[in-house]
């Protein structure tokens, strides 16, 4: 397919409003300041970069703020995001499998920067795990795909049903179930069966600090912290943990595990209260005492451009 019309989806440009009150900086350490306009200048110019490529290109584009963006995308052959992991991730759950993406990581993280500054802050920057451009090869990137030279890889991504009703919104990296108390006690059972019906395993009852379920892309994230293992990133398995169990007992060995393709997880919630969260916050649902929920990886895929290499990560399982 020809790809003749984009759409330049950006992180907001100054994403720290909240350095200033009043025209007086809120932020009284001087290399946290610094740091931090560091940032926003960065990214700014990553902006400026892109547009002028795509200026130069046989395509035609127009840029927006992803705070901006509420409807599904249509209408452009490909999206192409210019942040980092969160800014794709928002982008994702307004597209289908119709619309590639690529992300371009406007501000990576500086290792110099990160060791100069350890012993006052973290200075870690954008990650980017999902991004296959950063500012300096983004034109060699783009390049790539007009010409037909790459293509998007197909990614999995998580489908989630709320008693039967499948939710308009698909997690590309995680989805996380829990009450919306973080203090609170997680009541919920789970098992694993086939699309035909058959169960492969006995209810697991649990108490907990709630329920992640992870695609391939997300096993780099929240599940690894937690201590996941990381998936092929074309697998269409998917990895759960079940967070900080409560006295699991000899249940232990059946609080993390994955399932395949042609299998669901269904999750009986026994709360007063509950949250489906996607994608960390980007997305939400409420749940209720007596709800049942479904997760799968039945959901469309998300055609991403990657960096080299990802499909040949290794699983530890």
């Amino acid at each position: 397919m020809a790809i003749r019309k984009l759409l330049l989806l950006l992180k907001p440009i100054d994403p720290y409003p909240f350095l200033q009150s009043g025209g007086v900086s809120l932020i009284k350490n001087p290399q946290v300041l610094k740091y931090l306009e560091s940032r926003c200048k960065v990214h700014r110019n990553a902006i400026n970069v892109c547009q002028d490529i795509l200026n130069k290109k046989p395509v035609e584009w127009k840029p927006i703020s992803r705070n901006d963006v509420s409807n599904p995308i249509r209408d452009v052959d490909m999206v192409i995001t210019v942040g980092g992991d969160g800014t794709l991730l928002h982008a994702s759950h307004f597209l289908d499998d119709s619309v590639p993406v690529l992300g371009v990581n406007s501000d990576p993280t500086q290792a110099l920067e990160v060791e100069e500054l350890s012993d006052q802050f973290d200075a870690s920057r954008s990650t980017g795990h999902l991004c296959a451009a950063t500012v300096e090869n983004f034109e060699q990137v783009l390049d790539d795909i007009l010409y037909g030279r790459i293509v998007p890889s197909k990614v999995s991504r998580i489908s989630v049903k709320l008693n039967t009703e499948p939710l308009l919104s698909h997690a590309l990296n995680d989805v996380l179930i829990a009450h919306p108390c973080p203090a609170a006690v997680s009541r919920f059972s789970f098992k694993i069966k086939s699309k035909d019906g058959y169960t492969s395993q006995k209810t697991v009852n649990c108490r907990s600090s709630g329920l992640r379920v992870c695609t391939a892309a997300g096993s780099t994230a929240a599940m690894l912290s937690a201590g996941g293992f990381v998936m092929p990133m074309l697998s269409r398995d998917l990895q759960f943990m079940v967070r900080e169990p409560i006295s699991p007992g000899s249940r232990a060995t059946l609080m993390h595990s994955s399932f395949k393709p042609d299998q669901s997880m269904d999750v009986n919630w026994y709360s007063d209260h509950g949250t489906i969260y996607m994608d960390g916050c980007q997305v939400r649902y409420n749940v209720q005492l007596g709800d049942t929920i479904e997760i799968s990886s039945d959901a469309p895929v998300l055609n991403v451009s990657l960096s080299q290499g990802f499909s040949q990560v290794r699983s530890r399982y």
